[in-house]
Formats: structure tokens, C-alpha cells, sequence
């Protein structure tokens, strides 16, 4: 009779222990579910953000066409006193939508989406893509960029990589298939020099100065800056290139006779198939921050008359690199 009471007490006992880890088991379970919905919710959350700030840049690269269209439409120069040419510092996207303050006040409270953007004239660089005229390295250009490693101070054995580089890859995408292998592959964007051994300090130096087209192209000496022009145009100093900006501040020129009149003594040295005063060549840039997370467009555009197309989009989250100075 003693028993009994000791053996209640273990029932009571495993039924304790038994409720205990059934709690356990279904808060475990509990605790999945719920993680597993709120990282369902945040992937929800990140897609939306990704295809908002996606379709946002899209209908700012649309408008940038459109202006590029517009200002094919007057025709004339290229310069930078055209609406193209003004950047869209960042402003909140709300300032867009809104239609009165209560609706600005309802787009504050829903969060903070900033949107900045700018165009560039790719032609105020030298190209890289004028270097090699079928499997030849083309002269004229060459001097163009000894004379920019001279201003930029850049080591001569480092030009002499770029020429012997893009020569190899050219004449290399010139061969049949099987020897093309044998070759480097030639470059689609500056920073793709390493390719070609160039180290990265002299990449950065030659940044906001070259670029790389899909074609050969002149440069824009209504957008090119003092370094430029002083790569571009034999015989012109600091001092010159400084006069020619102011020059063409106060008046931009519209035909190359307009620039030879300006360049004085220069003017007989002037290549007319390299140079020009208008461009066919931009680079489009957009950048939207949403929640504190910026996203960068970064477009190459071409326009021929009035069409305007994209060539080459790229999507940047990391800080973009900054435009040319001018």
C-alpha cells in the first residue's frame, strides 16, 4: 500500500517532463515558422525595392533619350551650355510626384527615395578605339596619347604596353578563331586594361581622359577639358588651353573654323579627321538611393540624328566611379 504513492508521483513526473517537451517541441516549431516567414517577407521586401529602383532609373534613362532626341532635333554643336549637359543633383523623388503638400507628406512618411543623374560627352576623351586602324597602330592618334602621358606624367614604358596591347588583341580578333585564342582579348572598358598589363594607379590617371568606344570617333573640342586639348591639338601649353576654355565659355564654337580662328597659330596644325564640335557618344548616368541604399545605371548611348539607342547598360550598387571633370 505504500507504493502506490511513489509510483503516482513518477507518472506525474513523466507527465510533466512530457508536457515540458512538447512546449519545447512547438515553441521550436513556433520560432521556425515565424523566421521562415520574415525571411519571406524580407526577400518580398528586397525584390520589390530592386524592381521599384529599376523601373525608376528606366524612366530616367527614357527621359534622357528623350532630351539627347530633342537636342538632335536642333541640330548644331555639342556644348556644354545645352540642356543635355546640366545634371539633375539629387532631389527627393517626391518633389516628382507630388501634387500638394499632403501628398509630399505621405511620400515623406513612406520612406525617402532620392534620385540624382547627369550625362557626359564620351567624345571629350580620346579613344582608345582610334589607336588601331586594322592591324596597324595608327599614327596621329599614337601622338595624342604620348602627348597626354607627358601631361599626365605617366611612364612611357606604360604606353608602350596600351599600343602593343590593343595592336595584339586586334590583330588577334582579326585572325581565324584558333589563333584568336592564342591573342589577348582586346578591351570593352577602361578598367579592362589591366588586360594588357597597365597597373592601376596609371588606369585611374587615364580614367576621366579616355574612353573606349565601339567605334572610332573625334573629339568634341567644345566638351573636351584643358588636358585634352592639350592631347589632342599639337603645340597647345597650359596657358593656351586655359584661353580656349574662357573662349569657348563665352561663346562655344560651332564649326572647326570657329576653332581654328581661336587657336591662332595652331590652326595650320589642327587634324580635321580627328577633331570636331559635336558628338554622337554619350554616357548616361542614374543613380537612386532607397531606404539609404544607393543604386547606380551607368548607360553608353549613341545617337545618330534624332535616334537616340543604348548600347550598353551596366547596374552598379557599390558608390560609382565619378564622371570626367570638365
Amino acid at each position: 500500500m505504500m507504493q502506490r504513492p511513489t509510483s503516482r508521483r513518477h507518472q506525474s513526473g513523466a507527465a510533466i517532463l512530457m508536457a515540458m517537451l512538447t512546449v519545447v517541441l512547438v515553441a521550436t516549431l513556433a520560432s521556425a515558422a515565424l523566421w521562415q516567414q520574415w525571411r519571406t517577407i524580407e526577400i518580398e521586401i528586397a525584390e520589390r525595392g530592386r524592381a521599384q529602383s529599376a523601373w525608376i532609373l528606366q524612366g530616367a534613362h527614357d527621359w534622357a533619350r528623350l532630351i539627347l532626341a530633342e537636342d538632335g532635333r536642333k541640330g548644331g554643336s555639342d556644348n556644354l551650355t545645352e540642356p543635355w549637359s546640366m545634371p539633375l543633383e539629387a532631389a527627393r523623388l517626391s518633389t516628382f510626384l507630388a501634387v500638394d503638400r499632403s501628398d509630399a507628406i505621405l511620400a515623406d512618411q513612406a520612406g525617402s527615395a532620392m534620385l540624382s543623374g547627369q550625362m557626359s560627352d564620351l567624345q571629350a576623351r580620346l579613344n582608345l578605339r582610334n589607336l588601331v586602324v586594322g592591324d596597324k597602330v595608327h599614327a596621329p592618334t599614337a601622338a595624342q596619347f604620348t602627348r597626354l602621358f607627358t601631361v599626365l606624367n605617366l611612364p612611357n614604358q606604360e604606353l608602350t604596353l596600351l599600343l602593343n596591347g590593343l595592336l595584339g588583341a586586334q590583330q588577334a580578333a582579326n585572325a581565324t578563331v584558333g589563333a584568336a585564342l592564342q591573342g589577348p582579348l582586346m578591351p570593352q572598358t577602361v578598367d579592362q586594361l589591366a588586360w594588357l598589363g597597365l597597373s592601376s594607379s596609371t588606369i585611374v590617371q587615364l580614367r576621366p581622359y579616355v574612353t573606349m568606344l565601339p567605334e572610332t570617333s573625334k573629339v568634341n573640342l567644345n566638351t573636351a577639358s584643358d588636358i585634352v586639348l592639350r592631347a589632342a591639338v599639337p603645340g597647345v601649353d597650359a596657358a593656351l588651353a586655359q584661353q580656349l576654355l574662357q573662349k569657348r565659355s563665352n561663346k562655344p564654337w560651332e564649326t572647326l573654323d570657329d576653332f581654328v580662328q581661336a587657336a591662332g597659330p595652331f590652326a595650320k596644325l589642327l587634324d580635321n579627321e580627328a577633331l570636331a564640335t559635336q558628338t554622337r557618344f554619350f554616357e548616361l548616368r542614374g543613380t537612386l538611393e532607397l531606404d539609404g541604399q544607393p543604386v547606380h545605371v551607368i548607360a553608353l548611348a549613341q545617337r545618330d540624328g534624332q535616334r537616340v539607342r543604348i548600347l550598353r547598360q551596366e547596374r552598379v550598387v557599390a558608390p560609382a566611379p565619378a564622371p570626367a571633370s570638365r
